[in-house]
Order: structure tokens, then C-alpha cells, then sequence
């Protein structure tokens, strides 16, 4: 058995705000933030939580897969930016969408999350445990930016994305997943290290940090690599790939693994000039985007690949 996507969803603030806002913020402007990451907008939260986002992302594409909420097995949410620590918010959408009978968990991957939790799920259906698992990936990321840094606050946005993986008979699912925790340092949040709140250089421990070169290397590099793996394990070949659904931290970067992949850039659809990066939440948010303007087709073989903090990468070859 393998499990099938068989509906998507997604859910994004309404406060949208554009590259010309940050400009009373920090130092830049819409075409200095465009020309470097592709981003115009981003959407943030106001009065939406994480788990808010989450299950009306869930509710979606339960709604659009036809399966109701009392079906479903397993959720699975792939987060960095729970508002509890406990309940989980796996937990928090279950009651909110009414699925009694689900177990459910939170992972956290960072911006790979959603592809790790995709893995999750996919191997509990292998194994016959759970038929049905509701995977979805949400952050709040508005709330671990530094809106004084314009390194990194310009790149953020807030929203979730969702699938309903069924068990199925035949269909394709190929997966990877890799770590080096050696080089976490360049990318970090919230750190635990935070010891002196009034310090000025140990508060910015609280917010996102990021070396930003290192992690672009780190992405064309790695992207590339996974997807040359996922080739392999599947045994077929990179011109039978309909899309390559990217996480959307940068243009530059998704441009720069297009042309290592050998892959025209038509084929890795872009929202991140929408949505900025929603860390766990971009490739669902933009799978569930392709899916409702009609561009998936059945049969369609797509790759889905992820990186982010940890370090960590992974990705998923599927048939739709």
C-alpha cells in the first residue's frame, strides 16, 4: 500500500504586507528586497494562532478530498512555531475539526518539516497502521523575526498548508531525508542560550538568526543532491517530472538549484513573490495553489523538496 494525496488545502492571514511597508522599518525598498529574494508581499498574522491557521488549512482540504473528519486516522503538523509547548498542536486541530477518533503529533523539522512529516505519514500507511493521515505544515514566523534586522526580516510570512494522504493501492512515493546538525549554527531561533534578557547582543538570541550565504550554499548545493537521489531510488529519469515543488525561501536560490538540476525554471512553480517563506508551510501552500488552478494532472510525477535549520533537507518523489 502506498498513500496518495488526495486533497489539499491552505490558509493565510489576511493583513498582507509589502515590500514598501518594511521601508518605515529598516533600510530598503521594494526593489532592493525583489531583485535579492523574488518576495513583494508577505501575509501576517494578526489574531490568527499557529493552530488557527492549521485547522482551517485541514479543514480544506478534508473538505476538497470529500473524507470527513471522523475518518481520519492520524494528524501530523509540522511546525517551529507552536503557541504551547503542550497540547501540541496536532492535538489543538483535532478538537477543532472535530476528529475524535485521530491520534495526532507535532514535528519539527524547520522548513523541511512538512516533507519529514509527509515521510511520517507515508511510512505509518506502509506499515497498515493508519489508512488515513491528515499532514499539514504551518508557522507563525512573524513571531520569531527581528523587525529591526532587515537580514531576515524582509524573507518571512505566516500561513499553513495541508494534505489528506490515503492508503492506496500501487502508485509511487519515494523519499529521502538527510541531517548535519555539525552547522545548525547558521540558521537558529529562539535560542535556549538567551541568558541575559536585558542584553542587547544575547536578546537577539530570541529571533531568528541566520548567516545567510552559508545557507544559500548549503541549498543549491544539497537540492541538487536530493533530487539526484529521489532520481535514482525511483528509477526514472528527470524529464518525466511534471514540477519540482521547491521550498520557497528565495528566488535566487530555487533559480540556482533549477540550472545545477539541469530542469528548465518552468518547471518549479513559484509563490514565494506572494507569500514569502512560510518556512514548514511553503510547499503545501503552494502544492494546494497548483493543485486548485487545475495543473496537477493524474499521473503527474512531481518531486518536493525541502531545506531548512538543523541543518536538514529532505524530499518526496509522487505520483498524483
Amino acid at each position: 500500500m502506498t498513500g496518495r494525496i488526495c486533497g489539499t488545502g491552505s490558509y493565510v492571514p489576511a493583513r498582507i504586507v509589502e515590500n514598501d511597508e518594511l521601508a518605515n522599518l529598516v533600510d530598503t525598498n521594494d526593489a532592493w528586497i525583489r531583485e535579492r529574494t523574488g518576495i513583494a508581499r508577505r501575509h501576517l498574522a494578526e489574531n490568527e494562532t499557529t493552530s488557527y491557521m492549521a485547522a482551517e488549512a485541514a479543514k480544506r482540504a478534508l473538505a476538497q478530498s470529500d473524507i470527513p473528519a471522523e475518518d481520519v486516522d492520524l494528524i501530523l503538523v509540522a511546525t517551529s512555531t507552536p503557541e504551547n509547548v503542550f497540547p501540541c498542536t496536532a492535538c489543538e486541530v483535532q478538537r477543532e475539526i472535530h476528529a475524535e477518533h485521530a491520534a495526532g503529533f507535532d514535528l519539527n523539522a524547520a522548513c523541511s518539516g512538512f516533507l519529514f512529516a509527509l515521510q511520517t505519514a507515508q511510512a505509518y500507511i506502509q506499515a497498515g497502521i493508519y489508512r488515513t493521515v491528515l499532514v499539514i505544515g504551518v508557522d507563525s514566523m512573524s513571531h520569531m523575526v527581528d523587525w529591526s534586522d532587515r537580514s531576515t526580516c524582509i524573507l518571512f510570512g505566516d500561513g499553513a498548508g495541508a494534505v489528506v494522504l490515503r492508503e492506496s493501492k500501487g502508485g509511487l512515493f519515494v523519499q529521502a531525508a538527510h541531517s548535519d546538525g555539525a552547522k545548525g549554527d547558521v540558521l537558529t531561533g529562539c535560542s535556549r542560550h538567551r541568558k541575559n534578557w536585558d542584553h542587547p547582543d544575547e536578546a537577539k538570541a530570541a529571533y531568528i538568526q541566520m548567516d545567510g550565504q552559508s545557507v544559500f550554499k548549503f541549498a543549491v548545493r544539497r537540492v541538487p543532491e536530493i533530487v539526484e537521489e529521489l532520481l535514482e531510488k525511483a528509477r526514472i529519469q528527470k524529464e518525466e517530472i511534471s514540477y519540482f515543488f521547491l521550498h520557497q525561501a528565495n528566488r535566487r536560490i530555487i533559480e540556482a538549484a533549477a540550472k545545477r538540476t539541469g530542469v528548465d525554471i518552468s518547471r518549479f512553480p513559484m509563490n514565494l513573490q506572494e507569500y514569502g517563506n512560510t518556512s514548514a508551510a511553503s510547499i503545501p501552500i503552494l502544492l494546494d495553489e497548483w493543485n486548485k488552478k487545475g495543473l496537477l494532472k493524474k499521473g503527474d510525477k512531481l518531486v518536493l523538496a525541502g531545506f531548512g535549520a538543523g541543518l536538514s533537507w529532505a524530499g518526496s518523489l509522487l505520483e498524483w
